[in-house]
Protein backbone atom coordinates (compact mmCIF):
# COMPACT_ATOMS: atom_id res chain seq x y z
CA UNK A 1 0.00 0.00 0.00
CA UNK A 2 2.19 2.93 -0.73
CA UNK A 3 -0.02 6.07 -2.42
CA UNK A 4 2.15 6.62 -5.65
CA UNK A 5 0.84 10.77 -5.71
CA UNK A 6 0.78 13.33 -2.55
CA UNK A 7 -1.64 15.12 -4.82
CA UNK A 8 -3.64 12.26 -5.84
CA UNK A 9 -4.59 10.93 -2.31
CA UNK A 10 -5.29 14.90 -0.80
CA UNK A 11 -7.05 15.20 -3.76
CA UNK A 12 -9.20 11.30 -3.36
CA UNK A 13 -9.51 12.03 0.63
CA UNK A 14 -10.96 15.56 0.03
CA UNK A 15 -13.50 14.07 -2.02
CA UNK A 16 -14.40 11.22 0.01
CA UNK A 17 -14.10 12.53 3.89
CA UNK A 18 -17.76 13.28 4.00
CA UNK A 19 -18.75 10.18 2.74
CA UNK A 20 -18.23 7.53 -0.25
CA UNK A 21 -21.33 5.62 -1.49
CA UNK A 22 -20.36 2.52 -3.98
CA UNK A 23 -24.07 2.26 -4.76
CA UNK A 24 -24.36 1.92 -8.55
CA UNK A 25 -26.49 4.43 -8.93
CA UNK A 26 -28.65 4.18 -5.69
CA UNK A 27 -29.83 7.30 -4.31
CA UNK A 28 -27.76 7.97 -1.12
CA UNK A 29 -31.15 9.19 0.48
CA UNK A 30 -32.59 5.91 0.61
CA UNK A 31 -31.39 4.75 3.82
CA UNK A 32 -31.59 1.75 6.22
CA UNK A 33 -32.32 -1.74 4.88
CA UNK A 34 -35.77 -2.81 5.28
CA UNK A 35 -37.99 -4.97 2.97
CA UNK A 36 -36.90 -2.81 -0.29
CA UNK A 37 -34.88 -0.23 -1.83
CA UNK A 38 -31.01 0.33 -1.05
CA UNK A 39 -29.42 -2.24 1.48
CA UNK A 40 -26.99 1.33 3.49
CA UNK A 41 -24.20 0.05 5.47
CA UNK A 42 -21.18 1.91 6.31
CA UNK A 43 -17.73 1.95 7.57
CA UNK A 44 -15.05 4.27 9.34
CA UNK A 45 -11.74 4.25 7.31
CA UNK A 46 -8.31 6.05 7.42
CA UNK A 47 -8.59 8.54 4.02
CA UNK A 48 -5.92 10.92 6.09
CA UNK A 49 -2.83 10.97 8.11
CA UNK A 50 0.02 7.95 8.30
CA UNK A 51 -2.57 5.17 7.96
CA UNK A 52 -4.36 6.40 4.73
CA UNK A 53 -1.65 4.36 2.67
CA UNK A 54 -3.52 1.39 3.60
CA UNK A 55 -6.76 2.61 4.04
CA UNK A 56 -7.65 4.57 0.77
CA UNK A 57 -6.39 1.32 -1.01
CA UNK A 58 -8.70 -1.03 1.22
CA UNK A 59 -11.69 1.39 0.58
CA UNK A 60 -11.19 1.41 -3.01
CA UNK A 61 -11.31 -2.14 -3.03
CA UNK A 62 -14.37 -2.80 -0.89
CA UNK A 63 -15.89 -0.08 -3.14
CA UNK A 64 -14.95 -1.67 -6.76
CA UNK A 65 -16.82 -4.87 -5.33
CA UNK A 66 -19.92 -3.25 -4.24
CA UNK A 67 -20.42 -1.38 -7.78
CA UNK A 68 -19.33 -4.50 -9.59
CA UNK A 69 -22.23 -6.48 -7.19
CA UNK A 70 -24.71 -3.60 -7.74
CA UNK A 71 -23.90 -3.60 -11.92
CA UNK A 72 -24.90 -7.43 -11.60
CA UNK A 73 -28.08 -7.39 -9.41
CA UNK A 74 -26.73 -6.50 -5.67
CA UNK A 75 -28.07 -8.57 -3.28
CA UNK A 76 -31.12 -10.46 -4.03
CA UNK A 77 -31.98 -7.76 -6.50
CA UNK A 78 -31.39 -4.72 -4.21
CA UNK A 79 -28.48 -2.09 -4.31
CA UNK A 80 -26.10 -1.61 -1.83
CA UNK A 81 -25.02 1.63 -0.71
CA UNK A 82 -22.08 1.73 1.44
CA UNK A 83 -20.79 4.74 2.96
CA UNK A 84 -17.42 5.73 4.31
CA UNK A 85 -16.36 8.09 6.71
CA UNK A 86 -12.65 9.35 7.06
CA UNK A 87 -11.56 8.37 10.91
CA UNK A 88 -7.62 9.58 9.82
CA UNK A 89 -7.37 6.46 12.44
CA UNK A 90 -8.28 8.51 15.38
CA UNK A 91 -10.61 7.08 18.55
CA UNK A 92 -12.51 10.43 18.96
CA UNK A 93 -12.78 11.00 14.93
CA UNK A 94 -13.74 7.42 15.04
CA UNK A 95 -16.57 7.77 17.24
CA UNK A 96 -18.03 10.99 15.72
CA UNK A 97 -17.94 9.00 12.01
CA UNK A 98 -19.93 6.15 13.50
CA UNK A 99 -22.44 8.88 15.49
CA UNK A 100 -23.06 10.06 11.89
CA UNK A 101 -23.32 7.22 10.10
CA UNK A 102 -26.01 5.45 12.63
CA UNK A 103 -27.98 8.23 13.61
CA UNK A 104 -27.95 10.40 9.99
CA UNK A 105 -27.26 7.99 7.58
CA UNK A 106 -29.23 5.10 9.47
CA UNK A 107 -27.00 2.16 8.44
CA UNK A 108 -28.19 -1.64 9.23
CA UNK A 109 -24.50 -2.64 9.89
CA UNK A 110 -20.60 -0.89 10.03
CA UNK A 111 -19.18 -3.28 7.31
CA UNK A 112 -15.21 -3.20 6.54
CA UNK A 113 -14.14 -0.50 8.94
CA UNK A 114 -10.54 -0.17 9.90
CA UNK A 115 -8.71 0.34 13.05
CA UNK A 116 -8.32 -1.68 16.28
CA UNK A 117 -7.97 1.67 18.86
CA UNK A 118 -9.73 3.69 17.15
CA UNK A 119 -12.81 1.12 16.47
CA UNK A 120 -12.72 -0.11 20.43
CA UNK A 121 -13.30 3.50 20.87
CA UNK A 122 -16.76 3.17 19.02
CA UNK A 123 -17.81 -0.44 20.72
CA UNK A 124 -19.91 1.29 23.35
CA UNK A 125 -22.07 3.56 20.71
CA UNK A 126 -22.33 1.04 17.98
CA UNK A 127 -22.55 -2.25 19.65
CA UNK A 128 -24.01 -1.87 22.74
CA UNK A 129 -25.98 1.58 22.49
CA UNK A 130 -27.26 1.62 18.70
CA UNK A 131 -27.51 -2.36 18.85
CA UNK A 132 -25.86 -2.21 15.07
CA UNK A 133 -23.86 -4.98 14.18
CA UNK A 134 -19.69 -3.89 12.93
CA UNK A 135 -18.99 -6.81 10.49
CA UNK A 136 -15.64 -7.89 8.76
CA UNK A 137 -13.62 -5.31 10.65
CA UNK A 138 -10.14 -4.67 8.92
CA UNK A 139 -7.91 -6.47 11.54
CA UNK A 140 -8.67 -7.69 14.97
CA UNK A 141 -7.83 -8.91 18.19
CA UNK A 142 -8.44 -12.31 20.33
CA UNK A 143 -10.14 -9.70 23.32
CA UNK A 144 -12.64 -8.68 20.58
CA UNK A 145 -13.97 -12.19 20.41
CA UNK A 146 -12.66 -14.15 23.51
CA UNK A 147 -15.56 -14.01 24.91
CA UNK A 148 -17.46 -13.37 21.57
CA UNK A 149 -19.16 -9.89 21.57
CA UNK A 150 -23.12 -9.56 20.63
CA UNK A 151 -23.20 -7.94 16.99
CA UNK A 152 -19.17 -8.28 16.79
CA UNK A 153 -17.70 -10.27 13.75
CA UNK A 154 -15.01 -10.73 11.83
CA UNK A 155 -13.36 -12.22 9.03
CA UNK A 156 -9.64 -11.99 9.25
CA UNK A 157 -7.63 -14.41 11.23
CA UNK A 158 -6.09 -12.51 14.34
CA UNK A 159 -2.60 -11.21 14.76
CA UNK A 160 -2.17 -13.85 17.35
CA UNK A 161 -2.87 -16.76 15.29
CA UNK A 162 -0.69 -15.28 12.63
CA UNK A 163 2.28 -15.11 14.80
CA UNK A 164 1.58 -18.61 15.74
CA UNK A 165 1.09 -19.88 12.19
CA UNK A 166 4.62 -17.75 10.86
CA UNK A 167 6.21 -20.12 13.81
CA UNK A 168 4.65 -23.25 12.55
CA UNK A 169 5.91 -22.81 9.33
CA UNK A 170 9.35 -21.60 10.15
CA UNK A 171 10.17 -24.91 12.03
CA UNK A 172 8.62 -27.08 9.41
CA UNK A 173 10.99 -25.59 7.39
CA UNK A 174 13.93 -26.73 9.80
CA UNK A 175 14.35 -23.57 12.05
CA UNK A 176 14.96 -24.10 15.71
CA UNK A 177 16.28 -20.88 16.59
CA UNK A 178 13.81 -18.23 16.02
CA UNK A 179 15.08 -14.28 16.67
CA UNK A 180 12.09 -12.45 16.83
CA UNK A 181 12.21 -8.28 15.76
CA UNK A 182 9.43 -6.05 16.85
CA UNK A 183 8.31 -2.77 17.88
CA UNK A 184 8.53 -2.35 21.72
CA UNK A 185 4.55 -1.10 21.64
CA UNK A 186 2.56 -3.56 23.52
CA UNK A 187 0.45 -4.08 21.22
CA UNK A 188 3.40 -5.41 19.01
CA UNK A 189 5.05 -6.77 21.73
CA UNK A 190 1.78 -8.81 22.36
CA UNK A 191 2.13 -10.56 18.70
CA UNK A 192 6.04 -11.43 18.48
CA UNK A 193 4.50 -13.02 22.37
CA UNK A 194 3.27 -15.81 20.53
CA UNK A 195 5.57 -17.05 18.20
CA UNK A 196 7.90 -18.50 21.15
CA UNK A 197 4.65 -21.55 22.26
CA UNK A 198 3.61 -21.59 18.81
CA UNK A 199 7.74 -22.73 17.97
CA UNK A 200 7.84 -25.11 20.91
CA UNK A 201 4.55 -26.68 20.73
CA UNK A 202 5.84 -27.32 17.33
CA UNK A 203 9.49 -28.41 18.38
CA UNK A 204 9.82 -28.88 21.72
CA UNK A 205 14.05 -27.70 21.06
CA UNK A 206 12.78 -24.45 20.15
CA UNK A 207 13.86 -21.61 21.24
CA UNK A 208 13.09 -17.52 20.62
CA UNK A 209 14.94 -14.40 21.62
CA UNK A 210 12.95 -11.36 21.03
CA UNK A 211 14.99 -7.95 19.93
CA UNK A 212 12.73 -5.25 20.38
CA UNK A 213 13.01 -1.62 18.29
CA UNK A 214 11.70 1.46 18.46
CA UNK A 215 8.07 2.53 16.60
CA UNK A 216 9.54 4.37 13.48
CA UNK A 217 13.11 3.18 14.29
CA UNK A 218 14.74 3.51 10.57
CA UNK A 219 18.16 2.38 10.84
CA UNK A 220 17.98 -1.28 11.39
CA UNK A 221 21.81 -1.54 11.51
CA UNK A 222 22.00 -2.42 15.44
CA UNK A 223 19.44 -4.60 15.04
CA UNK A 224 20.75 -6.64 12.21
CA UNK A 225 23.62 -6.80 14.47
CA UNK A 226 22.25 -8.31 16.98
CA UNK A 227 20.24 -10.97 14.81
CA UNK A 228 23.80 -11.50 13.33
CA UNK A 229 25.71 -12.42 16.99
CA UNK A 230 22.62 -14.42 18.43
CA UNK A 231 23.20 -16.90 15.54
CA UNK A 232 19.53 -17.65 14.76
CA UNK A 233 18.01 -20.13 12.15
CA UNK A 234 15.12 -17.58 11.19
CA UNK A 235 14.35 -14.33 11.95
CA UNK A 236 10.42 -13.35 12.73
CA UNK A 237 9.40 -9.79 12.01
CA UNK A 238 6.41 -7.68 13.70
CA UNK A 239 6.85 -4.82 12.19
CA UNK A 240 5.24 -2.04 10.07
CA UNK A 241 5.75 -2.58 6.43
CA UNK A 242 8.39 0.09 5.94
CA UNK A 243 10.44 -0.90 9.13
CA UNK A 244 10.53 -4.01 7.35
CA UNK A 245 11.75 -3.22 4.38
CA UNK A 246 14.52 -0.94 6.13
CA UNK A 247 15.25 -4.67 8.17
CA UNK A 248 15.62 -6.65 4.98
CA UNK A 249 17.63 -4.09 3.22
CA UNK A 250 19.75 -3.89 6.44
CA UNK A 251 20.34 -7.71 6.57
CA UNK A 252 21.43 -7.88 2.95
CA UNK A 253 23.73 -5.00 3.83
CA UNK A 254 25.62 -7.16 6.36
CA UNK A 255 25.25 -10.62 4.47
CA UNK A 256 22.75 -11.79 6.76
CA UNK A 257 20.84 -14.43 4.58
CA UNK A 258 18.34 -16.07 7.55
CA UNK A 259 15.19 -16.94 5.90
CA UNK A 260 12.82 -13.58 7.44
CA UNK A 261 9.12 -14.52 8.13
CA UNK A 262 6.37 -11.91 8.26
CA UNK A 263 3.04 -11.60 9.56
CA UNK A 264 0.18 -10.55 7.56
CA UNK A 265 0.57 -6.71 7.26
CA UNK A 266 4.27 -7.47 5.72
CA UNK A 267 2.23 -9.22 2.84
CA UNK A 268 2.11 -5.87 0.83
CA UNK A 269 3.35 -4.17 -2.03
CA UNK A 270 5.30 -1.72 0.57
CA UNK A 271 7.30 -4.13 1.74
CA UNK A 272 8.96 -5.17 -1.99
CA UNK A 273 8.60 -1.71 -3.43
CA UNK A 274 10.91 -0.28 -0.71
CA UNK A 275 13.21 -3.40 -0.23
CA UNK A 276 13.90 -3.98 -3.79
CA UNK A 277 15.62 -6.88 -4.64
CA UNK A 278 16.29 -7.56 -0.20
CA UNK A 279 12.95 -8.80 -0.47
CA UNK A 280 13.25 -11.18 -2.43
CA UNK A 281 12.94 -14.90 -0.97
CA UNK A 282 11.07 -12.78 2.03
CA UNK A 283 8.16 -14.89 3.56
CA UNK A 284 5.06 -14.16 5.27
CA UNK A 285 1.28 -15.44 6.22
CA UNK A 286 -1.61 -13.54 4.03
CA UNK A 287 -5.12 -13.13 4.65
CA UNK A 288 -6.28 -13.42 1.43
CA UNK A 289 -5.20 -15.36 -1.86
CA UNK A 290 -1.64 -13.96 -3.74
CA UNK A 291 -3.38 -11.18 -6.25
CA UNK A 292 -1.23 -12.98 -8.61
CA UNK A 293 -3.27 -16.44 -8.17
CA UNK A 294 -4.93 -17.83 -11.43
CA UNK A 295 -8.29 -19.10 -10.02
CA UNK A 296 -11.41 -17.68 -11.54
CA UNK A 297 -12.13 -15.35 -8.63
CA UNK A 298 -8.77 -13.88 -8.69
CA UNK A 299 -9.03 -13.26 -12.07
CA UNK A 300 -12.41 -11.51 -11.52
CA UNK A 301 -11.05 -9.52 -9.14
CA UNK A 302 -8.30 -8.05 -11.29
CA UNK A 303 -11.34 -7.70 -13.69
CA UNK A 304 -13.59 -5.53 -11.48
CA UNK A 305 -10.39 -3.39 -10.45
CA UNK A 306 -9.52 -2.64 -13.68
CA UNK A 307 -13.11 -1.51 -14.47
CA UNK A 308 -14.51 0.17 -11.44
CA UNK A 309 -11.13 1.59 -9.67
CA UNK A 310 -8.13 1.51 -12.61
CA UNK A 311 -6.13 4.01 -10.68
CA UNK A 312 -5.32 1.37 -7.71
CA UNK A 313 -3.39 -1.78 -8.40
CA UNK A 314 -4.79 -5.01 -7.76
CA UNK A 315 -2.46 -5.75 -4.70
CA UNK A 316 -3.10 -6.77 -1.37
CA UNK A 317 -4.64 -3.86 0.78
CA UNK A 318 -7.53 -3.61 -2.73
CA UNK A 319 -7.96 -6.93 -1.89
CA UNK A 320 -8.33 -6.86 1.76
CA UNK A 321 -11.25 -4.53 1.24
CA UNK A 322 -12.37 -6.56 -1.60
CA UNK A 323 -12.79 -9.51 0.20
CA UNK A 324 -14.48 -8.56 3.30
CA UNK A 325 -17.31 -6.71 0.73
CA UNK A 326 -17.43 -10.05 -0.68
CA UNK A 327 -17.57 -12.08 2.57
CA UNK A 328 -20.93 -9.51 3.47
CA UNK A 329 -22.54 -9.58 -0.08
CA UNK A 330 -22.34 -13.75 0.41
CA UNK A 331 -23.86 -13.71 4.27
CA UNK A 332 -26.30 -11.07 3.51
CA UNK A 333 -27.58 -13.23 0.56
CA UNK A 334 -29.06 -15.50 2.63
CA UNK A 335 -31.31 -13.12 4.83
CA UNK A 336 -35.15 -14.18 3.70
CA UNK A 337 -37.44 -10.87 4.19
CA UNK A 338 -36.31 -7.66 5.57
CA UNK A 339 -33.00 -6.31 6.15
CA UNK A 340 -32.45 -5.14 10.15
CA UNK A 341 -29.38 -4.72 11.71
CA UNK A 342 -30.61 -7.89 13.74
CA UNK A 343 -30.86 -10.16 10.50
CA UNK A 344 -27.73 -9.15 10.17
CA UNK A 345 -26.79 -10.11 12.73
CA UNK A 346 -28.54 -13.78 13.07
CA UNK A 347 -27.36 -14.54 8.90
CA UNK A 348 -23.67 -14.26 10.49
CA UNK A 349 -23.96 -15.91 13.74
CA UNK A 350 -25.65 -18.99 11.32
CA UNK A 351 -23.71 -18.94 7.81
CA UNK A 352 -21.16 -21.49 7.67
CA UNK A 353 -19.18 -22.15 4.59
CA UNK A 354 -19.08 -18.79 3.24
CA UNK A 355 -16.77 -18.97 -0.41
CA UNK A 356 -15.91 -15.66 -1.81
CA UNK A 357 -13.11 -17.94 -3.67
CA UNK A 358 -10.87 -15.24 -2.68
CA UNK A 359 -10.34 -15.54 0.97
CA UNK A 360 -10.67 -18.67 3.20
CA UNK A 361 -13.58 -20.09 4.03
CA UNK A 362 -15.95 -18.41 6.36
CA UNK A 363 -18.04 -20.45 9.05
CA UNK A 364 -19.04 -18.49 12.13
CA UNK A 365 -21.81 -19.53 14.61
CA UNK A 366 -22.84 -18.06 18.39
CA UNK A 367 -19.52 -19.34 19.75
CA UNK A 368 -17.25 -17.99 16.98
CA UNK A 369 -17.54 -14.95 15.54
CA UNK A 370 -14.55 -14.96 13.96
CA UNK A 371 -14.96 -16.97 10.81
CA UNK A 372 -11.27 -17.83 10.14
CA UNK A 373 -8.32 -19.09 11.95
CA UNK A 374 -6.45 -20.28 8.20
CA UNK A 375 -3.97 -18.10 6.42
CA UNK A 376 -1.94 -18.08 2.88
CA UNK A 377 1.51 -19.11 3.18
CA UNK A 378 3.21 -16.65 0.15
CA UNK A 379 6.92 -15.89 -0.60
CA UNK A 380 8.77 -12.90 -3.22
CA UNK A 381 9.78 -14.65 -6.18
CA UNK A 382 11.00 -12.68 -8.81
CA UNK A 383 9.74 -9.42 -7.44
CA UNK A 384 6.41 -10.23 -6.37
CA UNK A 385 4.45 -12.34 -4.10
CA UNK A 386 3.57 -16.42 -4.96
CA UNK A 387 1.15 -18.71 -3.35
CA UNK A 388 3.25 -21.70 -1.20
CA UNK A 389 0.25 -24.20 -1.43
CA UNK A 390 -2.64 -23.70 -0.50
CA UNK A 391 -4.63 -21.74 2.79
CA UNK A 392 -3.63 -23.41 6.12
CA UNK A 393 -4.83 -23.12 9.61
CA UNK A 394 -3.14 -21.38 12.55
CA UNK A 395 -2.14 -24.08 15.20
CA UNK A 396 -3.83 -23.84 18.11
CA UNK A 397 -2.26 -21.16 20.72
CA UNK A 398 -3.27 -23.17 24.11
Amino acid sequence: MTIRRKGALAVLAAALTLAVAACGGAAQSDTGGGESGPITIGAWIPLTGAQAASGVPQMEGAKAYFSWLNDNGGINGRQVNWIVKDNAYDPQQTVQAARALVGQDEVVAIVNANGVAPSEAAFPFVLEQSKVPIVDHYGGVATWYDPPRPLLYGTQTLYEDQAAAMAQWAVESGARKLVVVHDDPKAFADVAAQIGPAAARADASATTTAVPVKLGTTDFAPAVSQVKALGGDAVMLILPAPEAAAYLKAAQLQGVTLPAYGYAPLASSTVVTLAGAAAENFRAVALVRAPTDPAPEMARFREVMAKYAPGQPADYSTLLGYANAAVFAEVAKTIQGPVTAESIAEAYRNATAVETGVAPTMSFSADRHVGTRDVQRVTVQGGQWTAVGDFVSAPDRG
